[in-house]
Formats: C-alpha cells, structure tokens, sequence
C-alpha cells in the first residue's frame, strides 16, 4: 500500500506522516471520510472519538455504516475497516460524547494535528481556545448539511466564511480574537432553508477528504 504514497511523497516526508499523532473528533459522514484518507495516507497513529452507534439513516453518507455495522459502534466499525486496509496502524478509541470540559490541555497534548468533525458548538469553540492556548494544530469542518454542491467547498479561515449558520455562531462567540484565523473546511453555497437536516453523500464526503489533505500538506508544507 505504501509504494503509491512514497512515489509522490518520498521516504522523508512519508516517515513524517507515519509518525505523526492526530486525534480526530466525530466519525459521521465527514469524519468518516477524513479517517479514510488518513488511514490510506500512511498515518500509524490515530486517536478516533465518538459515542454513537450507526442507525439505518446513516446508509446514506456515513462509510462505515452497512447494514451490517447498524447497532454498532462507530469507533469499532472504523477502527475494525482500518485492521483491513492497514494492520499496523495504531488505533485508539475513545467512545465517550465530550463535553468542552473534557477539552483540557492534557486531552489535547499527545496529538500532533486535531481533526474536528463534531457537531457540538461548544466542543468546537472549547477545541478552538485549547489549541491555541496549547499551540496544538487544528482543522475544523463547519456544516455540510442541506447543500448539494461539493465543489462550493473550500478552506480558508473562520472569520472569510459566509452562509454557514454554525460557522456564525463561533464566529460570534470569538468575535475579532485571533481564534478567528483558525483553519476551517465550510461552504460557499447557501443551504437549502428547511427545518429538517438532509444530507448527501458527495458533500460530507468532500469536506472529510479536505480535512485530511489539509493536515497532509501543512506537515509537509506543500501548497
């Protein structure tokens, strides 16, 4: 598996990426995907959070839920798929729902790199505050439901982002801190205005991929 990754990385930076420690938060239909990329990458240690089982509504977006895997843990379905694409990767999990006090700055400190994809506003904006405060790296995906259009997504700060509710609301809480320049994955497109959360594939799918390609290229500061 790890010729391809060499032939475009090299050795060095391909031993970088092995040796880097990322935790990532939420293995819905965007962390599922970010976990993907990580494990295909070459990523030996990865810390994998989230309390949920998968329900049969998840079919539609999440890529560890099967009709096999419903009733079960999403933290040992991902971690079990990943036993089958690379055996030797270390896989933590942590099945517990956080809260922003489980934020700490001893939570965060074995980690190289952050993967935020919750949904809880306040773990984000706790995640937000200890990694800076702690100097830790970190990526956050903004919302991706009601919108169809995954070549609207795109990475840029938290205070560039427009039409994205939940980007608003951190924005509002940080308002003109620095935190405001903490990397994000959100939309341009405007979301479909409607009470119940729909979702394809193609978009959670996409901002997952950019979560991780995003920690890709700024280990290896490649543009």
């Amino acid at each position: 598996m790890n010729e391809r990754i060499i032939d475009i990385m090299g050795e060095e930076d391909f031993e970088q990426i092995k040796h880097c420690s990322v935790l990532l938060i939420g293995l819905g239909g965007v962390g599922g995907y970010a976990f993907e990329s990580l494990i295909r990458t070459g990523f030996k240690k990865i810390t994998i959070v989230d309390f949920d089982l998968f329900e049969q509504s998840n079919l539609n977006r999440q890529i560890y839920a099967t009709l096999e895997t419903i009733g079960r843990s999403k933290c040992r379905a991902a971690k079990n798929r990943a036993a089958q694409i690379s055996p030797d990767t270390e896989i933590k999990i942590i099945e517990k729902k956080l809260c922003k006090d489980d934020i700490t700055k001893d939570f965060i400190k074995p980690y190289d790199y952050i993967i935020d994809a919750c949904d809880d506003v306040s773990v984000k904006i706790a995640l937000i505050e200890n990694c800076q405060i702690n100097k830790k790296k970190i990526i956050s995906c903004m919302g991706t439901a009601n919108r169809t259009h995954p070549e609207l997504l795109t990475i840029t700060t938290l205070d560039k982002t427009i039409n994205d509710p939940l980007a608003k609301k951190i924005r509002t809480y940080f308002k003109n801190t620095s935190h405001l320049k903490t990397k994000v994955v959100w939309s341009r497109e405007v979301p479909i205005k409607q009470k119940k959360l729909g979702t394809i594939c193609s978009v959670p799918m996409s901002a997952g991929s950019l979560l991780a390609s995003f920690v890709i290229n700024d280990l290896l500061k490649k543009d």
